[in-house]
């Protein structure tokens, strides 16, 4: 029994930001994390039950974390020492109701914290911009998996307030399961979706993601799709998937301006297009990938970043000059998880994932995570489901 934990050690995250510029990845076998025996959390109230995690996802913001370089903007933010993981799948441990197998909503909302009354966006449902992740009774942390009191999904045992539990029906499986977090942050992304002429920037998990809950938004008749959608992807099995959930383009990143030209029918001028694409969704969250969707997007048109950025660089004239509006979409409120369900069972999502690792793997698992799509995989997970249970 063991888990994963990440502790505040400025030196390792010097060597692992070197060690991931030569690879991502490599930061895991230099950098703060280390593998370390189970010890059990305290439940901050009777609120609260331990869970036992099945599978744990590893996600970009974790790959950034593990690399040192993720943004500094989240340091008041997180609490140390910490255990990784917050796209979970569990079992209730002692439930009274019986044998129960849940996902995880890994927000540390007002409510989760016991604040009251609570701020002013929880009580308009908006959790995920809470205003008192520092507050309360844990320790910072915007959400489980970067708070010392709850510990993460990477370890055998955390805890979790009952508000953040959601039930898993028993027809998906465990691999279903755990990429429902992911498809909720993707669910909400696909609210702005307006069907007019939209670039998708990247393939991997979020932008195949909010391809497919897009997909189902058209599906249902929730938004009608006038105009085409163009998804960028760099490796053949992103390219196939991007097609199978329903992309009527699909591109490597260097062709997108070409693509929004024909589909807009727009001039070059400079640089720039003269029209573009009305919606460009950024699922990357780079330098490169950001200033691409400037110049793809059409004036007064709107880039989304969906992926978590890092800390970037941009010429910024054409946002001026063309009334473009850059917004971020972070995380989901409850109801998107039931959207996100919905999505998960209609493409039989949990095939995305296509490797586990168990935890004393993890160099391997995270260098395989930070190197998913150029080895033809879009998720990878950690298995903590005891053998005879695999």
């Amino acid at each position: 029994m063991s888990r994963l934990v990440f502790s505040r050690k400025p030196m390792r995250f010097a060597a692992a930001r070197v060690a991931s510029s030569l690879m991502p990845g490599r930061g895991a076998a230099v950098g703060p994390l280390s593998l370390e025996p189970d010890e059990q959390l305290a439940l901050p109230s009777p609120e609260w039950v331990r869970l036992r995690p099945r599978l744990a996802g590893i996600c970009g913001s974790d790959i950034a974390l593990v690399d040192g370089t993720a943004s500094a903007y989240f340091d008041p933010l997180v609490s140390y020492p910490f255990v990784p993981g917050h796209e979970v799948v569990a079992d209730v441990v002692d439930d009274p109701d019986g044998a129960r197998r849940v996902v995880l909503i890994p927000v540390l909302s007002c409510e989760v914290r016991g604040i009251t009354p609570v701020c002013d966006a929880c009580a308009a449902g908006s959790v995920n911009l809470c205003e008192r992740a520092a507050f309360g009774h844990l320790e910072p942390g915007l959400q489980s998996g970067f708070c010392t009191d709850t510990g993460g999904g990477w370890s055998n045992e955390m805890v979790a307030h009952r508000l953040q539990l959601v039930d898993v029906p028993a027809d998906l499986s465990d691999e279903d399961a755990v990429v429902i977090e992911p498809t909720a942050c993707a669910v909400h992304a696909a609210e702005r979706y307006s069907g007019r002429h939209t670039a998708i920037l990247g393939a991997g998990t979020m932008g195949l993601l909010t391809l497919a809950a897009i997909t189902v938004r058209a599906e249902r008749g929730e938004v009608e799709r006038s105009g085409p959608i163009v998804v960028t992807a760099r490796y053949p099995e992103q390219r196939r998937l991007a097609k199978e959930l329903g992309a009527d383009v699909v591109c490597a990143p260097d062709e997108l301006p070409r693509w929004v030209r024909s589909a807009s029918q727009s001039l070059v001028m400079g640089d720039q297009l003269t029209g573009g694409a009305a919606d460009v969704i950024d699922c990357v969250g780079t330098s490169d990938s950001v200033q691409q969707a400037l110049r793809v997007v059409a004036p007064a048109g709107n880039v989304h970043l969906v992926g978590m950025p890092g800390n970037v660089t941009l010429e910024m004239t054409s946002l001026w000059h063309r009334e473009t509006c850059i917004r971020g979409c972070y995380a989901y409120s409850r109801a998107d998880f039931a959207r996100a369900i919905d999505v998960v069972r209609r493409f039989s999502l949990g095939r995305l994932v296509g490797a586990t690792y168990q935890l004393r793997e993890f160099h391997d698992a995270i260098a395989h995570a930070a190197n998913a799509g150029r080895r033809g995989t879009v998720k990878v997970a950690f298995d903590l489901r005891p053998k005879e249970g695999k």
